[in-house]
């Protein structure tokens, strides 16, 4: 398998170098800049998986740069880094759609340990995209027709609900973030669709009661997980 590319821009030195050293030790490939400027040009000019962007930088700063990134190239995800602790600082980083809002100082195995996680699961779920017939418990899911069938009833769903219910159940009893799912589901890890979603999970929790043993777990602070009293299955 190919590493994946990472684009680090960070102006300083020291701190960008050991980044850059440690995620290309883990079988990354790093491609880095001082600068938001040449940050942009860089993104534009290669292709990267993710993007990790200092907030404060010379000439363009790393939310402006984030935003141009996510105009250019919606999907990717992005960690932002900052000297910054306050919290309006953070709703503007969630709000341009960051996976994460890292403040310095930081544990740079950690920050490498954010990224293995997210890529690993993104890949999975990319890699299960043709499968569309799930076992949960007693119950059938269907996600080409959207339907979800019990042995009493058949219960139709719509497009955005059964695209969560499908993520979570391709990643069987693994915890779903909530950036990973607004991702895969919104097409964005949008701050203000994270209510839209909790809406979308009590109307799932609904749906799956017809198995008493099917339930979506809240992981506090970090997402949701599909569990069954036996393992789910799946066939194709």
């Amino acid at each position: 398998m190919l590493p994946a590319r990472i684009l680090l821009v960070e102006d300083d030195e020291n701190l960008g170098f050991a980044i850059e050293d440690n995620l290309n030790d883990r079988n990354f490939e790093v491609t880095r800049a001082t600068d938001g400027d040449s940050g942009y040009e860089t993104f534009l000019s290669h292709e990267f998986e993710l993007c990790i962007l200092d907030v404060m930088m010379p000439k363009t700063d790393g939310f402006t740069l984030g935003r141009k990134i996510r105009k250019q190239k919606p999907e990717i995800p992005i960690f932002f880094l900052t000297a910054k602790n306050k919290d309006r600082d953070k709703l503007e980083g969630l709000k341009i759609g960051a996976e994460d809002y890292i403040t310095k100082p930081f544990n740079i195995d950690e920050l490498a340990l954010r990224i293995t996680n997210l890529l690993k699961t993104l890949n999975r779920v990319k890699s299960r995209e043709d499968q569309h017939i799930f076992k949960i418990g007693t119950l059938e899911f269907n996600s080409k027709e959207n339907r979800l069938n019990s042995p009493e009833e058949s219960i139709h769903l719509t497009k955005k609900q059964s695209e969560l219910l499908k993520l979570l159940c391709s990643e069987k009893e693994n915890v779903v973030t909530r950036e990973v799912a607004l991702r895969v589901v919104w097409g964005k890890n949008d701050y203000f669709m994270g209510r839209s979603m909790d809406v979308f999970i009590t109307k799932l929790r609904k749906f799956l009661s017809a198995d008493p043993h099917a339930r979506i777990e809240t992981i506090h602070g970090t997402g949701f997980k599909l569990t069954t009293a036996a393992e789910l299955s799946k066939t194709n």
